[in-house]
C-alpha cells in the first residue's frame, strides 16, 4: 500500500493514533514524509511501517 501513497492522500500512522491524520508531502524510495495534525512533519519509513489510507472523512 504505501507504494501507491502520493503527496495530498490523507494517512493515519497504525502505531500512533494520538498524531491524527496526515497529509502525504511525498513519497520517494520508501521514504514517505508526512505532515500529522498533531505531530508535525514526520519522516515514516515505508519499509517498517504500513500507513493506513484514509478515504472517507
Amino acid at each position: 500500500m504505501n507504494t501507491l501513497l502520493e503527496p495530498g492522500m490523507l494517512v493515519r500512522h497504525p502505531g500512533q493514533p494520538d498524531w491524527g491524520m496526515g497529509q502525504v508531502q511525498s513519497n520517494v524510495k520508501g521514504r514517505i514524509t508526512v505532515n500529522f495534525e498533531h505531530a508535525g512533519k514526520v519522516l515514516i519509513d515505508g519499509g517498517r511501517v504500513e500507513l493506513q489510507l484514509v478515504l472517507d472523512l
